[in-house]
C-alpha cells in the first residue's frame, strides 16, 4: 500500500485468537510447521454475487448489534467502542477450523447464514472492498490516491512443529491473507506475546498496544489469530474550531458537565424518526461515513435495547439531504474488554469448553484438544474538528486441555445527552466500528 493511502484515515482493529493444545509454538518466523492432511477440501476465493455479499453484511450487522447490546447491558454507564467487523473477521478465521456443535453454536452466534463454500469467499470479497483492493472495473490511478487510510491485515501465529491441517491453513490464507508465522509458546511465551503485540501496534499506528496482556498466552497456547484494521480520515465538511465552545452534556446517570462541543452548518443526510434524530457525516472521498444517532430525550436505554439490523436499516433509509446545524461533543477514549462471557451468553459456550470444544478442522486432535481460552478486544477512537481516528484489536486465545418538493426547513441537532455512533463503509454498508457515548465528560483523553 502506498504511503498516501496510509496517511489520511486511521481505523485499526486487531483480532488475536490464541489456542492452547498439548503442543508448542516457537518464535521462529517461517512456515516450517508439520501439517496433517485432511479429507475436507480447502475453500478457495471465488466470485460472489452482490446478493451473497449483502447477506454477509446483513449477518455481520446483526452480530454487531447483538454484541453492542450485550456489552451495554453489562455496563450501562460506560462509554464503549468496538470494531464488530474486526471481531467477525477474526472469529470467522477461527470458525473455519470448528466442527460439530462448536461450529453450529459459533455460526448461530456470529449470525453466519452462508455455507462455508460461500462464507469465506464472501469475507475475501468484503475485505478487498473495504481495503480498496477490489474496485471492479475501476482503473487505479496513483496520481489520485485514496483520500483516507483504511487498511486491514490478518496473520496466524502457530506453534512451531504443530500438526496443523493443510486444508485449514489454505482456507485462511487464501480468503483472509493470513499466513502462518511459527512462534514458540511452549518454550518462550513472553517472546511470542511481544512479537504479536508489536505486529498489532505496527499495523494500528501504535494506537493498539499490548493487545495480549501478560499471562494471556503461555506454555499451552498453540495458536493466535490476529486481525488489524486502521482508519483515519478528515471530515468532508470540517467543523470550525472557532465555533467549538463548552456546552452542558447530561450523562446517562443524570449528572451534568461542561464539555467541548463542535458546531457545523452544512447540507447533510439527516432524518428525524419518532423523535429520534440521526445525521450522516461523510469523510473525504465519500466512501466512509459516521452516522450519529441521538435517541429521544429520556429514551436512550429503551432505544438502544430495541435497536436491531432491521431498525437500523429503516432509520438509514429515512436519511435525506437537508441543511442544518449539528453540535457534537469532541471525544477521545479507549475500550478494553474480555468477550469470553459475552460470546458465551450470546450462544457459543461450547467453543470455550476444554472438554467439548471441537476445533479438529485446525489440527489433529491427537496432539491435544483445542478450545478458545478468551477473546480480548481493545479499541481507540478520537473525534475532533478535523476528522476521526479509530483503532480496534481482538485476541482469541485458543488453548488445549423522487419529484421536486418544497425544500425542508433547516434542522438543528444538539448532541447534549447519550448518543450512539457508527462508522460504516458506504459501498457495502459494512459496520466497521460501533460505539456509545453516555458520559461525554469521561470521553476525554
Amino acid at each position: 500500500m502506498s504511503p498516501n493511502r496510509r496517511d489520511l484515515l486511521a481505523l485499526s482493529g486487531a483480532l488475536a485468537a490464541g489456542g492452547l493444545l498439548a503442543g508448542c509454538l516457537a518464535p521462529v518466523q517461517g512456515d516450517d510447521t508439520v501439517t496433517v492432511e485432511s479429507d475436507e477440501s480447502p475453500v478457495t476465493p471465488d466470485d460472489v454475487g452482490d446478493d451473497v455479499l449483502r447477506r454477509l453484511v446483513a449477518d455481520n450487522t446483526d452480530f454487531a448489534l447483538d454484541l453492542h447490546g450485550t456489552l451495554a447491558e453489562a455496563d450501562p454507564n460506560a462509554n464503549r467502542f468496538v470494531s464488530p467487523y474486526s471481531v467477525s473477521v477474526a472469529l470467522a478465521m477461527t470458525y473455519a477450523g470448528a466442527r460439530g456443535e462448536t461450529r453450529q453454536q459459533m455460526g448461530q452466534t456470529l449470525r453466519f447464514s452462508l455455507a462455508r463454500e460461500k462464507l469465506h469467499p464472501a469475507f475475501h470479497t468484503l475485505r478487498g472492498q473495504v481495503n480498496g483492493e477490489t474496485d471492479g472495473d475501476a482503473e487505479s490511478d496513483d496520481s489520485e490516491p485514496r483520500p483516507f487510510t483504511l487498511t486491514g491485515a490478518n496473520a496466524l501465529w502457530g506453534q512451531e512443529g504443530y500438526p496443523w491441517r493443510d486444508a485449514y491453513l489454505a482456507t485462511v490464507e487464501a480468503n483472509y491473507g493470513a499466513g502462518l508465522h511459527a512462534v514458540d509458546f511452549a518454550s518462550d511465551a513472553e517472546a511470542a506475546r511481544q512479537t504479536i503485540n508489536s505486529w498489532v501496534a505496527d499495523r494500528t499506528e501504535d494506537r493498539i498496544r499490548n493487545l495480549l496482556p501478560k499471562g494471556s498466552v503461555h506454555g499451552l497456547t498453540r495458536l493466535v489469530l490476529t486481525n488489524a484494521i486502521y482508519f483515519k480520515a478528515n471530515w468532508q465538511h470540517e467543523f470550525d474550531e472557532e465555533k467549538t465552545t463548552s456546552r452542558e452534556f447530561t450523562a446517562l446517570d443524570g449528572s451534568t458537565a461542561e464539555v467541548p462541543t463542535m458546531e457545523v452548518t452544512e447540507d447533510f443526510q439527516y432524518a428525524a424518526v419518532d423523535g429520534h434524530q440521526l445525521v450522516e457525516l461523510p469523510y473525504v472521498g465519500g466512501d466512509v461515513s459516521m452516522v450519529v444517532v441521538l435517541p429521544r430525550d429520556g429514551r436512550f436505554e429503551q432505544f438502544e435495547q430495541r435497536l436491531d439490523a432491521a431498525r437500523l436499516s429503516t432509520l438509514l433509509e429515512a436519511l435525506d439531504e437537508r441543511e442544518g446545524t449539528l453540535r457534537l461533543p469532541k471525544f477521545t477514549f479507549e475500550s478494553a474488554t474480555s468477550l469470553k462471557q459475552t460470546l458465551s451468553e450470546l450462544g457459543m459456550p461450547v467453543a470455550f469448553d476444554q472438554n467439548d470444544a471441537d476445533f479438529s478442522g485446525m489440527a489433529d486432535p491427537e496432539a491435544g484438544k483445542l478450545f478458545i481460552g478468551d477473546v480480548i478486544h481493545k479499541s481507540f477512537v478520537g473525534v475532533d474538528e478535523k476528522g476521526t481516528e479509530a483503532a480496534a484489536a481482538t485476541a482469541v486465545t485458543m488453548e488445549v486441555s423522487s419529484a421536486e418538493v418544497d425544500p425542508p426547513k433547516p434542522f438543528e441537532m444538539t448532541v447534549d445527552r447519550p448518543f450512539l455512533f457508527a462508522i460504516r463503509h458506504r459501498r457495502t454498508d459494512a459496520v466497521l466500528f460501533l460505539g456509545r457515548v453516555v458520559d461525554a465528560a469521561a470521553a476525554r483523553e
